[in-house]
């Protein structure tokens, strides 16, 4: 079953921790007048005072914007600002200028990224709060510390405070990503970590999170995503990404397309941020390998004046962590020029106990079960070519839902290479999700291999069930949604057998 986080010594929370699911940029609008939960109740009449247990709390929440769940992204003067985000942690007493900050963006990597450098700096003996999204199955899984969700109560004190300044905003309210993002620098603040490491939302330029001044940024992989808001090409997905930089503050890369990478130093140029790249001028290599004690894995090696990283095993499986992981390296090691100390035994012990729910997730046994929060072409690529790499099975059986805004016929061609029978289903949370006879049909025209459609989750798993044997594998990806509903199906189960 999916790992549970380990209990903190500094922090105490009742709590599991799991992760990710629902993630936005900073994005504005009106709460709607007629806006309402699911039991019904009007979420206009939940003000400050009504916020006295979580329940409320997260009512309150869901009344504002929240850009994952709406079928079509607003566009216009006020959807994509950073001023609004300043004015709410203004409001807040600008929580984020008491802390020390990393910012992490691209378009796929990030949680890993994120995942890898605060187990580090947790192992050197720093307080680490993290900020990441979307979550799995519980909102709080974003806002963590030393792995510990945040608790019930901080959350209801939190947006307590948040609700009581929003008459400030009129109609402009602050949206979901925005609550969430100024809650996360609150509570770090008010728990005095040592650093906070930030996973951008969408994009970049106008991120919720980019209202901080990191001391360090990285930027992962960039490929195609979101394109209705953040441009059809490579190119225009960059320039948002670059939105980060800032004059004076160091930024990574990853290697990127000749296209990205042309961007990045323009801009770079442009603001006055020192931009450097792993293996070109930073030295780093990795090598996949495979012995009795890891199985198949990769290692990263990393070279600069203030460090020597070599052959460590990366903690994540997939060719592709192996970029993240040197990233995430690059980055601690940054931190040096700002004090951070990071001991090779210390980096490695903390790379080995990095823990990512959603991804490569193995959430049963019998049949094995995997999920995966994949969902644009180039994750659902290498996500096939990482369990051909890492997990031996003789048939593989997809499970697969994704947004209608999303590369559909991208992803079903790299499905198509790497499963052996699909069946098509949507996540009951998501009102963008795709329908499921609409991809069967597009799956018709890029391959003829065995699929059909399910009308819901548990509808498909049984259906998966009886395709498969022992040896094969069950494969549930497409969306952090559909991952997200599998993970809580499969504890729920889990939890009924443990009773009886």
């Amino acid at each position: 079953m999916a790992p549970t986080s380990k209990t903190t010594k500094k922090h105490a929370v009742t709590s599991k921790n799991a992760k990710k699911s629902g993630s936005t940029g900073s994005t504005g609008g009106r709460a709607s007048k007629n806006a309402s939960d699911p039991t019904g109740e009007s979420l206009t009449k939940i003000g400050a005072a009504d916020i006295n247990n979580y329940a409320t709390a997260i009512r309150w929440l869901l009344r504002h914007m929240d850009l994952e769940r709406m079928r079509f992204m607003p566009k216009g003067g006020k959807t994509f600002q950073l001023d609004r985000m300043r004015r709410l942690l203004e409001a807040m007493g600008n929580p984020h200028e008491q802390l020390k900050c990393v910012q992490v963006a691209g378009t796929k990597g990030k949680g890993s990224t994120c995942a890898m450098l605060s187990s580090m700096l947790r192992s050197c003996g720093y307080t680490v709060g993290l900020y990441t999204s979307p979550h799995l199955v519980d909102m709080r899984e974003r806002i963590a510390i030393d792995g510990q969700m945040i608790s019930h109560a901080d959350v209801v004190d939190i947006f307590k405070l948040i609700a009581s300044k929003q008459k400030h905003f009129g109609d402009d309210q602050p949206t979901y990503f925005e609550i969430l993002t100024a809650a996360a620098l609150r509570y770090f603040a008010d728990q005095a970590v040592d650093v906070a490491v930030l996973e951008t939302g969408l994009g970049g330029r106008w991120d919720a999170t980019t209202a901080v001044t990191p001391l360090v940024c990285g930027l992962t992989q960039i490929s195609l995503d979101h394109t209705n808001v953040l441009g059809p090409d490579l190119p225009s997905i960059a320039r948002e990404k670059a939105g980060i930089f800032k004059k004076n503050i160091a930024a990574i890369s990853v290697v990127q397309e000749p296209g990205v990478a042309a961007v990045f130093d323009e801009v770079a140029q442009q603001v006055g941020t020192p931009l450097e790249y792993l293996g070109k001028q930073i030295d780093f290599s990795y090598r996949f390998e495979a012995n009795r004690e890891l199985g198949p894995h990769t290692r990263v090696s990393i070279t600069t004046p203030t460090s020597r990283f070599e052959h460590l095993a990366v903690p994540l499986k997939g060719e592709h962590q192996a970029h993240n992981c040197g990233l995430a390296l690059a980055m601690l090691d940054r931190l040096k020029a700002h004090h951070f100390q990071a001991h090779e035994e210390q980096v490695v012990q903390g790379l080995v106990q990095t823990q990512l729910a959603g991804r490569m997730e193995q959430v049963w046994a019998e049949p094995r079960v995997l999920i995966d929060g994949a969902h644009n072409a180039a994750s659902i690529t290498a996500l096939i070519r990482s369990l051909g790499a890492h997990i031996a099975y003789d048939s593989l059986v997809l499970i697969f839902g994704c947004g209608q805004d999303k590369d559909i016929l991208g992803m079903l061609k790299q499905i198509a290479l790497g499963a052996d029978k699909v069946i098509f289903t949507r996540a009951r949370a998501n009102p963008r999700a795709a329908e499921p006879e609409d991809l069967l049909t597009r799956f018709g025209e890029v391959s003829g291999k065995m699929a059909q459609t399910a009308e819901s989750l548990e509808e498909a798993l049984r259906l998966a069930g009886r395709a498969v044997s022992r040896e094969d594998l069950i494969l549930v990806t497409g969306s952090f949604y559909l991952a997200g509903e599998a993970k809580k199906y499969f504890a729920d189960m889990d939890g009924k057998k443990n009773k009886k």
